[in-house]
């Protein structure tokens, strides 16, 4: 079971927060303890010295006078000073005051007092006494002879360990106190701090974060579109590896602006306007790339934006491609129709003995087709532009349409930069047109002509359609315009873009005998040996 975020903040923060008061509160009791210590040992030493000084005392000791008015004084000074006790003893170590009555007037048994009353020295020391372990400063009691000075006793004043640390254990519990104080508003802050981190990530855990991240990753890595986020300053954020091959980039960009990137997207209207942009083509170096751009929205504001692109060469080949695979079934398929109706015929003749009719019948076909499939396989040598004919061929007889390929007709294998997607797309849009101009027509006629004599590849076909108006040549190429409905006029468009991109030109001109002749010159050499826009 996975911990969550919530817990591992609170628990951190608790942990540290309760090791951190542990560590001070024990350096501070140490310090504390030590302090008081030293402090109370200077009391005693201070207090002693004091009470060595007062005249009456020393006058006692000195003379060995009773006791008894020693040990009053003893006593109203140890409720002053809020001492255990005080110890007074004459250079005999006998005792004139103490705690315990009974033990007055006898030896002193504590032996603290030897350096006081040997060296003369005053001092705090930590010693066992009867009550239990103390700090007692001592004092030595010194009268002045005039021309010496001498040690006639010693004054104690003892302080007991367990009452000095009771004072320290009432403030390590202000400390605790406090700690505990401290470390509830840890914890509260801790609260605070998992709600905000978990807005921040909306909601999620950090091993549900790491799990997007991987797959993000490897989503981004099997699209082979390009993708570039960027946020609401227009920064870019993120590409993926697509993008920066269609791009051509090598250095990091992450975090530049990403006009420098694109300058010819406009980026910033859609973080502006907060509106789509869809299938816009973007010229970049050399090439032409087809972006869509969706923005980010976080709270209502738009936070960014992510574009995605494709390079419009592939899509013209897979459109290419398309097309090829739909002429080739749509030929297969009328090719199959009209030997259908072939064999019907043929099966008929021979049902009614009319052998003769449809042996006739198979010589007309078989001369029609010998005179095309020679030459179609023996003067066109092109394998593309034959299966392209192939398929037309059996469009037009499907169509009911004359389809001749013109005896003087000649070419060679193609160049390589005229890719089988050029000739699907220029051979079959004009044939196809051609097609659609005589449909309607009496005299159903066209006639496809394709020679390789020169420099140029030269392809024509001719049509007995009702022929174009002068006014409407010059319309023909733009993209969508077709006199014919709505939804055309896209093949002679996609038919110039073809033409243009092998550097060739096309003209357009009248047939005599009624109709319209394109002619296509596409030369076999490029200046910029480019196949595809």
């Amino acid at each position: 079971m996975k911990t969550s975020l919530k817990t591992k903040i609170l628990g951190l923060i608790s942990t540290l927060i309760l090791l951190i008061i542990i560590l001070l509160a024990g350096i501070f009791s140490y310090l504390q303890a030590t302090e008081t210590k030293r402090h109370v040992g200077e009391i005693a030493r201070q207090s002693a010295s004091s009470i060595s000084l007062m005249p009456e005392i020393i006058n006692i000791v000195e003379t060995s006078n009773s006791t008894d008015k020693v040990h009053s004084i003893a006593v109203q000074l140890i409720d002053q000073i809020e001492a255990a006790d005080i110890i007074i003893t004459n250079r005999k170590e006998i005792v004139y005051s103490y705690s315990a009555p009974e033990l007055i007037g006898q030896k002193n048994f504590e032996r603290a007092s030897f350096r006081a009353l040997v060296f003369g020295g005053s001092y705090a020391i930590e010693i066992d006494s009867h009550d239990g372990p103390a700090l007692i400063g001592v004092v030595p009691i010194v009268t002045d002879n005039g021309d010496y000075s001498q040690v006639i006793g010693t004054v104690m004043v003892k302080f007991l360990e367990k009452d000095i640390f009771s004072s320290i254990y009432k403030q390590i519990q202000r400390i605790i106190f406090f700690s505990l104080a401290v470390l509830a508003l840890g914890i509260i802050g801790g609260i605070f701090l998992t709600k905000s981190i978990r807005k921040d990530t909306l909601g999620l855990e950090p091993h549900e974060i790491a799990s997007l991240y991987r797959e993000r990753n490897a989503i981004l890595l099997s699209i082979k579109e390009g993708i570039i986020a960027f946020d609401d300053r227009g920064m870019l954020t993120l590409i993926n590896h697509s993008a920066r091959d269609m791009l051509g980039l090598t250095a990091a960009i992450t975090g530049q602006p990403i006009q420098q990137v694109i300058p010819d997207l406009n980026m910033m209207d859609v973080l502006k306007s907060g509106q789509p942009i869809t299938d816009i083509e973007i010229g970049i170096k050399e090439k032409v790339f087809i972006f869509s751009i969706i923005p980010i929205f976080e709270n209502g504001k738009v936070a960014g934006a992510v574009a995605s692109f494709k390079d419009k060469t592939e899509l013209k080949n897979l459109m290419d491609t398309l097309s090829e695979v739909k002429d080739y079934s749509e030929g297969l398929r009328a090719q199959t129709h009209e030997f259908t109706n072939k064999l019907y015929l043929l099966s008929g003749l021979l049902q009614l003995g009319q052998y003769k009719e449809a042996y006739e019948y198979i010589q007309q076909e078989s001369k029609v087709h010998h005179t095309q499939n020679h030459i179609l396989f023996t003067q066109v040598q092109d394998a593309n532009v034959q299966a392209i004919l192939l398929g037309k061929i059996s469009k037009a007889s499907e169509k009911k349409i004359t389809f001749d390929i013109d005896p003087e007709s000649s070419v060679g294998p193609l160049p390589s930069h005229m890719t089988v997607s050029h000739m699907v797309t220029i051979i079959g849009n004009i044939l196809d047109n051609a097609f659609e101009a005589v449909q309607h027509q009496a005299a159903k006629h066209v006639t496809f002509y394709i020679t390789d004599i020169g420099n140029d590849i030269i392809i024509e076909v001719m049509d007995s359609g009702t022929g174009i108006p002068d006014e409407e040549i010059d319309s023909l190429f733009i993209k969508g315009y077709s006199s014919k409905g709505t939804n055309r006029g896209y093949g002679l468009f996609n038919v110039k873009e073809m033409v243009d991109s092998l550097e060739g030109t096309m003209e357009i001109s009248p047939n005599p005998q009624g109709g319209t002749i394109f002619t296509i010159y596409l030369p076999k050499e490029v200046k910029n040996n480019q196949g595809v826009d």
